[in-house]
């Protein structure tokens, strides 16, 4: 069993779709003028690869997501297209590694389904982030409605009319019904100065975010539980005045994703583009 990674250099093309008939284009070609609009530099080691399909398939159709699941593939085919454009891992690990899945149930019938259906799943993570200003960032100033409260035009700092933390997570459960918050913080705490950091960057940049006297509350990604979290409940427990709302992976960069949709759209003109959410991983209880 074979999965096909494409090296970068054969994705960097002088092609654009504006005004060509992409319906005849490769998703090689395709992903190639993807990434020229960007305007990033080579990124080395990208893992804005290949990881399923092959390149030379014709394109139907794009859809872009979070993950793509079994779930997305599925409405993916019943949308009839076959380029799938997933900001983070197709099997399970950073590298979409498949050794130790072999012999794996699970990962066979998600490559079987793949195969029988022509698929091509891109991921789209190192290039994406390099837009300016970052796609992900901008697509979750657009979710959230905050794009007139950004000073810098960064989109990752937000000076917003003053709430409270509870007020604001109040807002955030408006936006995202399906999605379940950690915070550490007092919930009467006022607040009006958001950091948003997507993702999973580390502990660190979270910290660094928290020690700025410009930064009342970071709404974050995830991180390991004995890190941040730890930080930010010592910092409660001297009186700081600081929170942090942990999001989920998910929910902080899939907004991205579906802005993503929509900036395709300003190039490719003779294909459907469609948003297709993966959704939170798991449910709570």
């Amino acid at each position: 069993m074979r999965l096909v990674f494409i090296s970068l250099a054969g994705l960097i093309c002088s092609i654009s779709l504006t005004g060509q008939n992409a319906s005849d284009s490769s998703a090689e070609k395709i992903i190639g003028s993807i990434i020229k609009q960007t305007g990033s530099a080579v990124v080395p080691k990208t893992v804005d690869v290949i990881k399923a399909g092959d390149p030379q398939t014709r394109v139907t159709g794009i859809v872009t997501t979070m993950f793509a699941t079994m779930d997305v593939l599925k409405e993916a085919v019943a949308l009839n297209c076959n380029l799938i454009i997933a900001h983070e891992p197709l099997f399970y690990n950073h590298l979409d590694e498949t050794k130790q899945f072999a012999n794996d149930p699970v990962f066979l019938e998600k490559k079987k389904f793949i195969d029988d259906n022509k698929l091509v799943i891109w991921r789209f993570h190192d290039y994406i982030h390099r837009i300016k200003p970052d796609a992900i960032d901008f697509g979750m100033a657009k979710k959230l409605g905050w794009e007139k409260y950004n000073p810098d035009k960064e989109f990752n700092r937000f000076l917003i009319p003053e709430t409270t933390l509870r007020e604001l997570l109040v807002e955030l459960k408006r936006i995202f019904p399906k999605s379940a918050f950690n915070v550490v913080g007092v919930p009467d705490m006022k607040l009006s100065k958001v950091a948003f950091s997507a993702g999973a960057p580390g502990s660190s940049q979270h910290i660094r975010l928290l020690e700025d006297q410009s930064v009342d509350v970071v709404m974050a990604g995830e991180v390991p539980q004995w890190e941040t979290y730890e930080y930010v409940r010592d910092a409660v427990s001297q009186n700081r005045k600081k929170a942090i709302i942990f999001l989920g992976h998910v929910t902080s960069e899939e907004p991205g994703m579906e802005y993503c949709a929509e900036w395709l759209k300003g190039f490719i003109k003779d294909l459907p583009v469609n948003f297709v959410a993966s959704g939170p991983s798991y449910w709570t209880y």
